[in-house]
């Protein structure tokens, strides 16, 4: 079986998943470009819990994590099957505790971008959430635990973004502030010098990082992606930009 490349993509406003944008048609582009995996394991930067939790429902439910959207976003019903002998799978890979936690669903960190790439939701996709009492290390680590997976033709998917944070949004902005550009362009960097240690040790940036996020939900996805990752993969950008002033919409594939 072909392995399968690794992509973080920045999925930035929840209305990418129904605007036509340079966001979203790369997001199409690549669904039609990489090979049909066998599954998919999300990993979303929306499902940041206590301890580390995967789903394993046949079929999970939807998670409308997000407020005052158009209707047309809630009606959005993305009906793939779930994949339970993946999650058991994939947590045996994983060294620290990962509890089976269906109580959650496909949130929107997960289901706008699947609904662009993968529009006929005919692959199996299952969900794996971010620890936020976890180090930036230990993210590290699980990516390398699951990066197997690649050859059992799962793609895994990290969303989130480089930067975001929103108490900083400034809707009438095309592009980004000072700050976020810088933080985006460290990151890159580093990434593209595979200086992953210096991704995770990303307060070394300075004032840019402590201006790109509050909270390191969107950012940690990364790091499982820069895990799973081998010296051998060719690295691949896209939408390399900020937006809204705090949102950066980076993504990042190995393969």
């Amino acid at each position: 079986m072909e392995k399968m490349p690794i992509i973080f993509l920045g999925h930035g406003s929840p209305m990418n998943a129904i605007e036509d944008n340079e966001y979203s048609r790369t997001w199409k582009r690549i669904g039609e470009e990489l090979p049909k995996p066998k599954a998919i394991l999300a990993i979303s930067g929306h499902w940041f819990t206590e301890g580390t939790r995967i789903l394993d429902d046949r079929q999970p439910k939807m998670t409308y994590d997000m407020y005052g959207f158009p209707k047309e976003l809630y009606e959005i019903e993305y009906t793939s099957p779930g994949s339970p002998e993946l999650a058991h799978e994939t947590k045996q890979m994983i060294s620290k505790d990962v509890l089976i936690d269906n109580s959650w669903g496909y949130d929107h960190g997960t289901w706008s971008i699947l609904h662009v790439m993968y529009p006929k939701a005919d692959i199996p996709v299952y969900q794996l959430s971010v620890d936020h009492n976890a180090s930036a290390e230990t993210h590290f680590r699980i990516g390398q635990e699951i990066a197997a997976l690649r050859e059992k033709g799962v793609l895994i998917l990290a969303s989130g973004n480089v930067v975001h944070n929103l108490a900083y949004v400034d809707f009438s902005m095309e592009d980004g502030y000072d700050w976020a550009i810088n933080f985006d362009q460290y990151i890159k960097e580093r990434i593209l010098q595979r200086d992953f240690s210096g991704v995770m040790d990303y307060k070394k940036a300075g004032r840019s990082a402590e201006l790109a996020f509050s909270s390191p939900d969107h950012f940690f996805p990364l790091l499982y992606i820069l895990g799973a990752s081998t010296k051998e993969d060719e690295i691949k950008i896209y939408n390399e930009s900020c937006t809204m002033g705090a949102l950066s919409m980076t993504c990042y594939m190995f393969k």
